[in-house]
């Protein structure tokens, strides 16, 4: 069953009005890749009416389509952050969005959060609360740079003149929120939400104000620090930052989900379409990519600098039992249009299934050291041995031809791995690589890779010798994709042409899938760029700001001069292109 999207579908279902009403900047997927689609199914689960506005247009006549809810509005700028989604990394606008019909950004507004806010409150002066969510609300929670503007800017939550933020996930805390609403309670107690508040409570741990880190850069890296440090469920304090004359109050985080909470998000019902109302105005491109596709964990404690998955999804792997994953494979196979092809098993990262660390599940994430960072941390216990077994299962499904593991890889963790390491990379190279196996060492000089945090080259030259030589072995062609970045703190012209030249002398190829850095909220790396420091090393660090220096890094690497040398000094294979989300 389809949420309902118009008064018409309310009507089927007998609902005269709704409790929730749930805005996106997506087009409407029903599946459980999609947030929006998640939080409306728990809703209904748990006996709320919730239907969806997707996209609606500046006019109103949208966002007014299924009247005024009971209980609150929720809003979500969709999938992926609307600035990132609408502008390139050189600021230029994109003329794609794999989230609208027809694969054109022609529908997302820039900071769609904020927006559709502000479309609310002119057609409903007085209404019910408004509720953030989303990745774009989750990152911007607090005060944060702004790549786009180039300045500091308040919580989303001030800016959007809204009155609560989820933050995370959220399953669990919309539902305790919803609970609280409809019970005429304020839910200022619910773990993973922000609100405003005159005062903040006794307890709470005070950030430097809004005014102070929006000029002065040594407290924004205060800031951040202190906000890092408390998004561990078992450790966190209640923290208050002062944004005008009121504070920002952010709860701590939601403890993870249990393996039975997150197998039953996965047991709702979806329709793996999208909804009748987007559909006949094109083809959705995401739905290809995720509409036969499995998640088996969430979260992830690789925490590369440039990342927000750790602040968004936590550092603490949720996953899903082995029976969940193998169910949900084969309603997937049952479907009328299955074609035999499961396009991806994984999560943020694809290997971080099965085995989490003892002491962080008991006591919380380690604050001075990582998992991952600068080498495998012993205590993690890694062990492929769970994730071959499920690989194995989904084999066997009569329906299944080919299963791909298309999620990137950690190869630090397979070459960690003595007793199933070797066992792991054979089988993704005899049944699960569709032509190549995507990886991400990102760079390959140290004092970039360290500002990443990224392990070293020594890791990835060993994982590609045995890369190679076991698919020899299965007489396959079959090669391995690397995703690199150009212009992220730290990173000089100089330390892109030695990229360059590892990637022709050790990789023997000529990379095509670059990225510039872009700066997100919540991430180490955003703060090197504005700060031009790193707190991590405590000392000052180069960064490329101008787009003119941004692109020559990029093309050191990709451009006609490194095509050019490469060609002076022989033969080199040019890396397939193709699109990174």
């Amino acid at each position: 069953m389809f949420l309902p999207c118009t008064r018409a579908e309310m009507h089927q279902l007998g609902w005269d009005r709704l409790d929730v009403i749930l805005v996106s900047g997506d087009a409407y997927i029903d599946s459980p890749f999609i947030g929006v689609a998640v939080i409306g199914k728990l809703l209904v689960r748990e006996g709320f009416r919730v239907g969806i506005i997707a996209q609606p247009n500046p006019a109103g006549e949208d966002i007014t389509r299924l009247g005024e809810p009971l209980l609150f509005w929720g809003i979500s700028g969709g999938s992926v952050d609307s600035m990132v989604a609408n502008r390139t990394a050189s600021g230029k606008r994109r003329k794609s969005d794999d989230y609208t019909p027809g694969g054109k950004n022609t529908r997302r507004p820039d900071r769609a959060v904020i927006a559709y806010a502000n479309l609310l409150r002119r057609h409903f002066k007085k209404t019910v609360p408004l509720v953030l969510g989303g990745i774009e609300a989750s990152l911007r929670r607090l005060a944060h740079y702004d790549y786009w503007e180039n300045r500091v800017r308040r919580s989303i939550l001030f800016d959007a003149k809204a009155d609560y933020l989820l933050y995370g996930m959220a399953e669990r805390a919309v539902v305790e929120l919803a609970r609280s609403l409809a019970a005429g309670k304020e839910g200022t107690t619910i773990r993973g939400l922000c609100y405003r508040a005159v005062q903040p409570p006794p307890e709470a741990v005070i950030l430097p104000d809004y005014a102070t880190v929006a000029r002065d850069k040594q407290a924004f890296c205060s800031m951040f620090a202190t906000f890092y440090d408390n998004n561990d469920a078992l450790t966190a304090c209640t923290l208050a930052q002062q944004q005008d004359s009121r504070f920002l109050i952010h709860n701590p985080p939601q403890p993870p989900l249990s393996t039975a909470e997150v197998d039953a998000v996965h047991a709702l019902d979806f329709e793996r379409d999208v909804h009748p109302l987007d559909r006949g105005k094109g083809q959705v491109p995401a739905l290809a990519t995720i509409r036969f596709a499995l998640t088996t964990h969430r979260g992830c404690y690789g925490e590369c600098n440039f990342c927000a998955i750790a602040v968004h999804q936590g550092r603490t792997i949720q996953e899903r039992s082995i029976a969940s994953i193998v169910s949900e494979a084969r309603h997937l196979a049952a479907h009328p249009d299955f074609k035999g092809m499961i396009a991806d098993v994984g999560g943020p990262t694809a290997n971080m299934f099965g085995f989490e660390c003892a002491k962080k599940r008991g006591q919380g994430a380690c604050r001075d050291k990582r998992c991952l960072f600068p080498s495998v941390c012993p205590s993690l216990h890694v062990n492929h041995g769970p994730l071959i077994s499920l690989l194995r299962q989904l084999r066997q499904i009569p329906a299944v031809k080919k299963i791909a593991v298309a999620s990137g890889l950690r190869y630090d963790l397979i070459l960690a791995d003595a007793q199933n390491g070797l066992t792991y990379l054979r089988e993704l190279v005899r049944h699960h690589v569709s032509g190549q196996l995507k990886i991400a060492p990102e760079h390959s000089e140290a004092g970039v890779l360290a500002a990443m945090g990224k392990p070293g080259i020594d890791n990835l030259l060993r994982f590609r010798e045995i890369f190679m030589r076991l698919t020899r072995e299965e007489g396959l062609d079959q090669f391995l994709t690397y995703y690199l970045i150009a212009a992220h703190p730290g990173c000089t012209e100089a330390n892109m042409e030695r990229l360059r030249d590892f990637c022709r002398q050790h990789l023997h190829i000529l990379p095509r899938q670059v990225q510039l850095f872009t700066p997100t909220p919540c991430t180490w790396s955003t703060l090197m760029y504005w700060t031009e420091t790193d707190p991590l090393q405590g000392q000052p660090c180069f960064v490329e700001k101008t787009q003119a220096g941004r692109e020559r890094q990029k093309e050191k690497v990709t451009g006609t001069a490194a095509l050019g040398r490469i060609r002076a000094h022989g033969r080199c294979t040019a890396a397939p292109r193709k699109k990174r989300s």
